[in-house]
């Protein structure tokens, strides 16, 4: 399981499954406790992402030829509808607060990912028109997990650049796709998957160590300024490629996969053996020649 994600009434949850056969995305419904498949193409599919009238998904598919971001309705009817197409993989990762511009993710062949965002008109819901992609960030170094803030005014992601994953938060962006002048950056020691608080007044995301961490933040005119983040909870969360967690609308509550209970075995004292003179002992017992 990976890459959950609330719908914005909080009663239901998109997830990516691996089946064994394939990832696949699912919906569970937290009032029935019933989870549910939503697509069924054996193939790979990628990061589940509610529409803000919480009636409909975007999700990401990839094969040989390249990738495609696909507008489905949460409860299985109607055709699905292609939205995007790429020769790279294109992973979505959020709404714009207005539901008109979402954010992706384009990974390449040589493992970079930039940062796009695509316009897309959805008055007819049945039939979203998306207008053309635009680059926001692009550099030598891998930029992801692209989300708005509550406001619309920032965006926060997580980069490599500094030599290993870290949180910034840049404006959002312009007309023109790009962004305006500034960045903060926002962890201290590493951290991945960004997510806005609905309070307009925290920033969460996940430490490197499994933790989740918050830091609050003010922003006042053009100006963005973040205090030290903390862990937000003392128990760790599952680290593996993608998300492991997702933030419910109330801002107080969040989905986890979380670590495995230790058992009374991990639990007990570790016993270790250290063989000395090892190779010494070796010879004495096999004598040379032998």
């Amino acid at each position: 399981y990976s890459y959950p994600h609330f719908s914005p009434d909080g009663k239901r949850l998109a997830l990516l499954v691996d089946t064994g056969k394939g990832r696949e995305i699912f919906v569970y419904d937290r009032q029935r406790d019933a989870l549910s498949s939503l697509t069924f193409s054996g193939g790979d599919n990628l990061n589940p992402v509610w529409s803000r009238d919480g009636e409909h998904l975007v999700f990401g598919s990839r094969n040989a030829a390249g990738s495609r971001v696909n507008w489905i309705r949460a409860d299985g009817s109607g055709e699905t509808q292609v939205v995007l197409e790429s020769t790279n993989v294109a992973r979505p990762s959020g709404f714009s607060p207005d539901g008109r511009r979402l954010a992706y993710g384009e990974g390449k062949l040589d493992g970079d990912i930039d940062l796009w965002t695509l316009p897309l008109d959805t008055s007819d819901p049945e039939h979203p028109k998306p207008g053309k992609p635009t680059p926001f960030l692009q550099t030598l170094a891998v930029e992801t997990g692209l989300v708005f803030s509550p406001d619309s005014r920032y965006v926060a992601y997580f980069s490599n650049e500094s030599g290993k994953f870290e949180v910034y938060v840049r404006p959002a962006p312009g007309p023109d796709g790009k962004p305006g002048p500034g960045k903060w950056p926002i962890s201290t020691g590493g951290g991945v998957s960004p997510q806005w608080s609905p309070n307009g007044r925290e920033l969460f995301y996940q430490g490197l160590d499994g933790h989740i961490m918050v830091a609050d933040y003010t922003a006042t005119g053009g100006s963005f300024s973040s205090n030290k983040p903390r862990a937000w909870s003392d128990r760790q969360i599952r680290f593996a490629p993608g998300v492991t967690f997702a933030l419910a609308p109330d801002g107080k509550h969040f989905a986890v996969f979380p670590l495995p209970e230790a058992t009374a075995d991990d639990k007990g004292p570790a016993h270790v053996t250290f063989l000395l003179n090892f190779f010494d002992e070796l010879r004495r017992k096999v004598p040379a020649g032998k």
